[in-house]
């Protein structure tokens, strides 16, 4: 191994391991659990998806982080973003003295303070090929925490790219796991890429496949979400699709069938199944949560729900869309959104708004989910907040 470069840790869990417990852990979480994900306290029922919270992946890069802190403890240590979208868990490293480097300039201007004595945390989902660039011609010590789910992704993209074809990812272009993504097709001479955020975007490139849209229109819409020089004509003539692993599955696999259909229509069958390829890169922990809240939703007798996680976290977002098409839903970021008015984004906002009400009074039936980079010490402080609005403490919840 590389004296500048861990991808591995430093065999350091048993001595993070307490930290990290006491930090993140939460026991009205267990009590949750025990009671088989379905608790009543007087006249509130709470129902928590069974799969929710904190993934291998999130759990691992935190953890490297601790590590990184106990391995070095007198170097600076900076953070390439943040390690994942969840503000308690930034705060905490930050209260290690890892300094979070925020996103300015090009890579040479967002680290011009690194030094060959520093070391660099990368977070879960990568950086860019010319980020990774800069900070290895720095010299510095690398600690990289990217996900395996990401890293299979960037396969795929290596393999289209290699074979002549444009990867079309379906993702958020200013997301930082797309943008390390797509500068991967890059690494190639013939790759290029187009970022597509939902199925109107995903319409759009259909709309031109098909020829009904001119390719001066796609150039222009999507001039901020595409390669360096990207021509319609000559890039979307074939093309593989990938995916930024937090997005929506179900709406993942309609934008490949809508591309699908599109290659056919344009090509007939036997020449699109040469020009269009598509690999299902949704992590398993993304699909998991998102098929956790749907039984949970199929399974009925709930009034509202609660989604837990940072509101810049992908995956979080995509479980609000999920129940807001069933369920009055509030995403909120933390414990500190729970009132007798409920502080939340709503989905397809911006910003914050408050809500006063929320919580009816009576019988009140609440289901609750959180992301992946959610922590169970938040998830237990938000149940604890819902049963003081009730009166009500963590010990009184019994079997519902």
């Amino acid at each position: 191994m590389s004296e500048t470069y861990f991808q591995k840790g430093f065999g350091l869990k048993a001595a993070v391991g307490p930290v990290l417990s006491a930090s993140y852990d939460s026991k009205v979480v267990d009590r949750l659990r025990a009671l088989d994900h379905r608790a009543r306290a007087g006249d509130l029922l709470l129902k928590l998806a069974r799969e929710f919270g904190f993934c291998y992946g999130v759990d691992r890069a935190v953890e490297y982080a601790y590590e990184t802190r106990q391995r070095f403890p007198d170097r600076r240590i900076f953070l390439s973003g943040e390690i994942i979208h969840n503000p308690d868990v930034n705060r905490r490293i930050e209260g290690m003295g890892i300094r979070i480097v925020p996103e300015r300039g090009d890579a040479k201007a967002r680290y011009a303070e690194v030094t060959a004595g520093d070391v660099v945390i990368l977070p879960a989902f990568g950086v860019t090929v010319g980020e990774m660039g800069e900070l290895r011609a720095r010299g510095c010590v690398l600690v990289d925490t990217t996900c395996g789910s990401v890293l299979n992704v960037w396969k795929n993209v290596h393999k289209y790219a290699r074979e002549g074809f444009t990867a079309v990812i379906h993702g958020k272009h200013h997301h930082e796991e797309t943008k390390a993504t797509a500068s991967q097709a890059l690494t190639h001479p013939r790759g290029q890429y187009l970022c597509v955020r939902d199925r109107e975007e995903a319409a759009a490139v259909c709309g031109f496949i098909r020829g009904e849209v001119p390719a001066a229109r796609i150039a222009e819409r999507f001039a901020h979400a595409a390669s360096p020089g990207f021509d319609p004509e000559r890039d979307l003539a074939r093309i593989g699709l990938a995916n930024q692993t937090t997005m929506l599955m179900s709406e993942s696999l309609e934008i490949q069938e809508m591309l699908r259909a599109a290659m056919q229509e344009r090509y007939g069958a036997e020449e699109a199944a040469r020009r269009f390829r598509a690999m299902d890169t949704i992590c398993s922990a993304t699909q998991d949560r998102q098929d956790a809240v749907i039984r949970m939703l199929d399974e009925g007798g709930l009034d509202l729900v609660v989604v837990i996680g940072g509101y810049n976290s992908s995956n979080t977002q995509a479980l609000a869309r999920i129940c807001a098409a069933r369920l009055p839903t509030y995403h909120i970021d933390g414990a500190d959104c729970v009132g007798t008015a409920i502080r939340h984004r709503p989905v397809g906002a911006h910003d914050e708004t408050s809500v006063e009400g929320w919580l009816p009074s009576g019988p009140v039936r609440v289901g609750l989910t959180a992301g992946a980079s959610t922590p169970n010490n938040v998830v237990g402080e938000v149940v604890r907040r819902l049963l003081a609005l009730r009166g009500r403490a963590p010990e009184d919840l019994t079997a519902a």
